[in-house]
């Protein structure tokens, strides 16, 4: 029987608040600016492993977002201040981010979903069906501790 492998996690958050200029005449957030909330989160778990942005173009990848799936359960309004809580749901040949964005006064469930991102060699631009190993490295790094 082949023994099966500890999955690993690792988790993050970062705060928003709804701006005005993100809601509609009804005082309710615009379903798009969602996105906007997760990239904040992304980022918080990106730096989390030492793996933001710069980092990534460094490491002579980019990380197109390849798909992304929301499922609004709550609306936001406006001055609302929430919680976007991240976890890197997969990594081994792409980086799958879950998010649930929680009220920060109520913890109630707002929205969740996730999205995925895939390597692209930044000089060929070739797709890459496995992480490169800089984010495996970085990973242990985080681990080790």
């Amino acid at each position: 029987m082949a023994e099966r492998m500890q999955t690993r996690t690792l988790k993050a958050s970062a705060v928003v608040e709804v701006q005005f200029h993100d809601v509609d005449a009804m005082n309710v957030c615009w379903h798009g600016h969602y996105l906007k909330y997760f990239e904040a989160g992304r980022s918080a778990l990106q730096r989390a492993f030492a793996y933001d942005y710069r980092e990534m173009q460094a490491s002579g990848y980019v990380w197109p977002i390849v798909e992304a799936h929301l499922k609004y359960v709550r609306p936001a309004t406006y001055g609302q201040r929430i919680e976007v809580r991240t976890e890197l749901l997969e990594y081994e040949n792409r980086l799958k981010i879950g998010y649930e964005l929680v009220d920060c006064e109520t913890g109630e469930r707002l929205t969740k979903g996730y999205t995925i991102q895939v390597a692209v060699d930044a000089a060929t631009q070739e797709l890459q069906f496995v992480s490169p190993p800089v984010v495996f490295e970085k990973l242990e790094r985080v681990w080790a501790c």
